[in-house]
């Protein structure tokens, strides 16, 4: 709300000059007019209070003088009559009486240490002192406030404490660091506030909600609310102190990718609390095996169709589905029935909202001002500026919020393509090139490697996951070798390959095997992950099943095949929820998974299989160990095109494991497939089983090699391989 006041004139000549900016409400350092202040012999107290009737102070009960025509008033006595922190007595517009220490007598309560470690970029905790912070200063309670707004002419404080009127709490500019604080004493836990912005240049008002607030009002609200810190009590120190010390690159990884809105909803079709998912999460992730569940953002957002990719809120979880500690309910509860937890993790892009990031303090604060460079185009949404400090700073603290205080333990990074690359989806003369005339963002990348330097040092035995799409080298190398330091990244060649192959007509497929065999050449170039993941079940692409080709049997079989190659194929694992029982539409945000399709035995079949692979990669070091390494992994033969046909070993802790996968409907009977040693060999899983709903095609459970050379083995076994199926054995 602007001020009534817009200069001197003859009623308010008389005043200050320095007066004016206040009743103006456009004083950059509004400790310079109220509060106490000593002026020789006296103390004066001035307070600015729009639409006060009268005011005194609590403790000697003497009225404050209002100077004529203004909602300013002042008090002058013998110096030393009044304590260092006094109450003032109101009533306000509405005739309520209110009673309350001025915050206007308050020292800074901000530290220059953390002003200067977050001026620089490195302050891993900026969210400790920035935001607001319910604290006592001298005994006194309330809420400390401080936000970063360094084009600010004037910021403060508005909530429904003081009718959301700027004129009423202004804050204190810390100077050269932008940032702006203020202690509000009474101030309590579940306030809504935000923060207007008055900019210096233009005089613009901007009403902006808390960049660094930890919970929000459920939309379509968009107000911060102040809440109690530390409140929660951990019941996972035997998972995080299991974690410091877990070596993930030789561990088993399956991720179970979920979109908590629309995973299940209770019987009205509303969403469910983070308590009650994290029941009914962790029974059923944990019944089918899955090491871990990864969460679609579940940062705030103000927009459901985002699917929470377009965060507005960095350190808290959506009020969608309950308050902060509701969702540290979930991530410990996960933890104690042994289930890790991955948040997705957008630090690529932020939306235009006009009540969030963008234009922050009425000028791009955390996006570039050139649209060439700070803007998306294709997504509608900014980019951040890495070039900042505070900017940086901003998302490191972002990362190392989520890892530390909420015990999240990875983060899957969004877009990381489109962080990299200057060019990413522009026409040509649409980007900037960097100094040195390339197309890299060099300022994206440092920021990168030290989000992964920091994060890894911070919390071991996190893991940052890279979402990133191009041949860009060393994603997964230590940064002190030129890498970018990431733990592992999606492998988006092999599943687009793979999903191609597996579209096509089992008859075109033997003139597509390249397909399969291509990723093998760089398996082992970085540490990846075998993405199965949302994007590739919305927007026209079909669901996993109805990527198949073929009458309902054989789509059914296809799908079963290919989680067989999946789970028995170097890099860890990743599938998004309603694929493992082979939903047939696409994914719909807005609507619960259709598990009744588990009545159906081909679904119910499927999603059995989904479950003994899981259980069989994690049971096997073979399937698991060397993930990373190319001593992991042999061919058998990779060059039978001809037969669709494709089998390898995997191998680790001296086990091996005999891979033979058949992509036709054609059952080869009497198949001679070499071996890498003699012995037996023991049937572990067939994905054409009757309790799957397969054929039921007859397959031996156990096999003796014979000293025939065969595919350059020295030994060799008969075997029937049953159509579109997947055959896992084990050497005894």
């Amino acid at each position: 709300m602007a001020s009534q006041i817009s200069g001197p004139n003859a009623a308010t000549a008389s005043l200050p000059a320095a007066f004016y900016p206040i009743l103006e409400a456009r004083h950059h350092d509004p400790f310079q007019v109220l509060g106490k202040h000593r002026e020789g012999d006296q103390d004066v107290v001035r307070a600015f209070l729009p639409y006060c009737s009268e005011v005194r102070i609590e403790e000697n009960g003497e009225s404050l003088t209002r100077f004529a025509n203004t909602d300013l008033f002042e008090w002058r006595g013998a110096a030393g009559s009044l304590p260092e922190h006094y109450q003032l007595a109101w009533t306000d517009k509405d005739g309520i009486e209110w009673v309350a220490y001025d915050p206007y007598c308050f020292a800074p309560q901000l530290g220059d240490l953390d002003l200067h470690w977050f001026g620089e970029g490195r302050h891993l905790h900026a969210y400790r002192f920035l935001g607001a912070h319910l604290c006592e200063v001298d005994g006194i309670a309330g809420a400390r406030f401080a936000v970063w707004a360094p084009s600010a002419e004037r910021v403060s404080v508005v909530g429904d404490w003081n009718h959301w009127d700027g004129r009423r709490h202004p804050m204190r500019s810390r100077g050269g660091s932008g940032i702006w604080e203020l202690f509000i004493p009474g101030v309590s836990a579940h306030e809504f506030y935000k923060f207007e912005i008055r900019n210096r240049e233009r005089g613009t008002i901007h009403l902006k909600t808390d960049p660094y607030a930890q919970t929000y009002e459920l939309r379509p609200g968009t107000a911060a609310i102040t809440c109690k810190a530390g409140g929660y009590h951990w019941r996972d120190q035997d998972w995080m102190t299991a974690r410091a010390s877990r070596n993930w690159l030789h561990a088993p990884l399956s991720i179970y990718e979920v979109h908590l809105g629309s995973w299940q909803r209770d019987a009205q079709n509303q969403f469910l609390n983070y308590r009650q998912l994290a029941e009914r999460l962790v029974r059923y992730v944990s019944e089918l095996g899955f090491t871990h569940i990864e969460l679609l953002p579940a940062t705030e957002h103000p927009f459901d169709g985002s699917w929470g990719y377009q965060t507005t809120g960095y350190f808290a979880p959506t009020s969608r589905f309950g308050n902060p500690d509701d969702f540290r309910y979930l991530v410990d509860y996960c933890h104690r029935h042994d289930i890790g937890v991955i948040l997705d993790w957008a630090p690529g892009h932020f939306p235009k909202d006009a009540f969030a990031l963008a234009n922050f303090d009425g000028t791009p604060l955390y996006e570039h001002e050139d649209p060439r460079r700070g803007e998306h185009r294709d997504w509608g949404t900014l980019i951040f500026n890495y070039g900042r400090n505070e900017v940086r700073n901003f998302l490191l603290s972002s990362a190392v919020y989520w890892l530390e205080e909420m015990h999240i333990d990875g983060l899957r990074v969004d877009a990381v393509a489109s962080m990299l690359y200057l060019d990413y989806s522009r026409d040509p003369g649409d980007w900037i090139p960097n100094v040195y005339g390339g197309r890299e963002n060099l300022e994206a990348i440092t920021f990168l490697r030290h989000l992964n330097q920091v994060t890894h040092a911070e919390q071991p035995g996190s893991m940052i996951i890279a979402e990133e799409s191009t041949s860009w080298p060393q994603v997964t190398r230590p940064v002190d070798g030129g890498g970018l330091g990431f733990s592992m990244k999606w492998n988006m060649g092999w599943m687009h390959d793979t999903l191609q192959y597996m579209s096509r007509e089992p008859v075109h497929r033997k003139y597509h095997h390249h397909q399969l065999t291509f990723g093998l050449l760089y398996a082992f170039n970085e540490n990846f992950v075998l993405p199965f993941s949302h994007d590739e079940v919305v927007h026209g692409k079909g669901s996993m099943l109805d990527k198949m080709p073929g009458d309902s049997w054989q789509r059914f079989a296809n799908l079963r095949a290919l989680y067989t190659y999946m789970f028995t194929y170097p890099g860890k694992k990743l599938l998004f929820m309603g694929s493992e029982f082979g939903q047939y539409s696409e994914w719909n945000y807005d609507a619960a998974l259709p598990w009744h399709l588990l009545e159906d035995a081909r679904h119910a079949g499927l999603r059995q299989l989904l479950k003994d692979l899981n259980h069989l990669y994690r049971q096997l070091p073979a399937l698991h160990q060397l993930d990373f390494q190319a001593e992991g992994f042999r061919w058998i033969d990779c060059h039978d095109g001809e037969h669709s046909l494709l089998s390898y070993c995997r191998q680790g802790s001296g086990q091996t494991a005999v891979v033979v996968l058949n992509f036709t409907p054609v059952p080869r009977q009497g198949y001679r497939l070499g071996v890498p040693a003699g012995g037996s060999y023991e049937l572990k899983l067939n994905s054409d089983a009757g309790f799957y709903s397969g054929s039921g095609f007859p397959v031996q459970g156990h096999y003796h090699s014979e000293p025939v050379a065969w595919m350059n083995q020295g030994q060799s076994i008969v075997l029937d391989i049953p159509p579109l199926a997947g055959l896992i054995l084990l050497q005894s």
